[in-house]
C-alpha cells in the first residue's frame, strides 16, 4: 500500500518514516510539512535519519492524498478536520492518532467515514487498547461504591490535559458504568471540594521530563483498591499501530474504526 505521512519532519513523523520504510507491504508515497519549512523539498528518508528513498517532502495535503492509498496523520486537530475532508475527497484511507480532538473535531472523522475507511485512536499501542478493554469490563462488574481515578503522566512539551489516552480509558469506564463520561468527569480539584461524589470518574494529570505516556486506572473502595497501569517506553509502539492500522484499511469498507477493530479486539 501507499502510504502518506502528514508532517514527516515532526517527531512522529520521522518515525512514521524510519518504520513504514521497513515495513513489507509499505511503501512511502509520500509526506508534508508546514509551508515555507526548510525541510520542503528534501527527501523524506533523510529527513528521518535513514538512507535516501527517492520521495521529496512536499507542502500540498491535497496532492499527498491524491498519491496515497492511506494518510497518517499525528499532526494537529486542526489539521485532522482537514484532512479529514481531503480523505473523503480524494477516497483515500485516513488514520489519526492526533489527540486533543474537540467534538466538531471527531464529528468531521466520522463524517468522513462515511465515504473512506477511517480508523481513529487517541493511543495506537496493543497494550493501551487491551487497558481500555479491561477497564470497561471491570467498570461493568464494579459498582460505584468503587470510585474510578485515571492518573497520567507526560513529558513537558505535551500541550493538551488531560491526555487523549487517559480521557479514551475515562469513556471505556463510562461505557462500562453505562453512563456518559462528560457529566460525570471530574477533571479538576483544588482548594476545598468537599468529598468526592458518588459516581464521578476522577481524572489527573502530571507533566514532566521526557515521560513518553503513563496511564493508570484505579478502582478504589473500603478496604480494596485495584490498579490497571501502562508504561510506554518510547515512540515506536504508536507509530507501529498506525502503519498497522494503515495497512489494515486496504480493503475495508467506509467506516469510523478504532484500533479495537484493527486488533480484533
Amino acid at each position: 500500500m501507499g502510504i502518506g505521512i502528514v508532517g514527516c519532519a515532526g517527531r512522529m513523523g520521522k518515525r512514521l518514516v524510519t518504520l513504514g520504510s521497513e515495513t513489507e507491504g509499505c511503501h512511502l508515497s509520500g509526506g508534508t510539512v508546514r509551508p515555507g519549512s526548510e525541510a520542503s523539498g528534501r527527501d523524506i528518508g533523510e529527513l528521518a535519519g535513514v538512507s535516501r528513498l527517492g520521495v521529496p517532502a512536499g507542502e500540498s495535503a491535497a496532492e499527498l492524498f491524491r498519491a496515497s492509498d492511506v494518510v497518517i496523520d499525528f499532526t494537529t486537530p486542526e489539521a485532522a478536520s482537514e484532512n479529514a475532508q481531503l480523505a473523503a475527497e480524494h477516497t483515500t484511507a485516513l488514520v489519526v492518532g492526533t489527540t486533543g480532538l474537540a467534538d466538531k473535531q471527531k464529528s468531521d472523522l466520522e463524517e468522513a467515514g462515511r465515504k473512506v475507511p477511517v480508523v481513529y485512536a487517541p493511543n495506537m499501542s496493543l497494550g493501551v487498547n487491551l487497558l481500555s478493554l479491561m477497564v470497561e469490563r471491570v467498570a461493568a462488574a464494579l459498582d460505584e461504591d468503587f470510585d474510578i481515578e485515571v492518573l497520567e503522566m507526560h513529558h513537558r512539551h505535551k500541550v493538551d490535559a488531560p491526555s487523549g489516552t487517559a480521557l479514551a480509558l475515562g469513556e471505556a469506564a463510562a461505557r462500562g458504568r453505562g453512563i456518559d463520561l462528560e457529566p460525570h468527569a471530574q477533571r479538576v480539584r483544588d482548594g476545598h471540594t468537599g468529598p468526592r461524589k458518588r459516581g464521578d470518574i476522577g481524572f489527573a494529570t502530571l507533566r514532566g521530563g521526557d515521560v513518553v505516556g503513563e496511564h493508570s486506572v484505579i478502582f478504589a473502595t473500603t478496604g480494596e483498591r485495584l490498579e490497571f497501569a501502562h508504561k510506554s517506553g518510547d515512540r515506536d509502539i504508536f507509530a507501529r499501530g498506525a502503519i498497522k492500522a494503515a495497512l489494515w484499511t486496504k480493503g475495508k469498507g467506509a467506516g469510523f474504526y478504532s484500533m479495537r477493530d484493527v486488533l480484533g479486539l
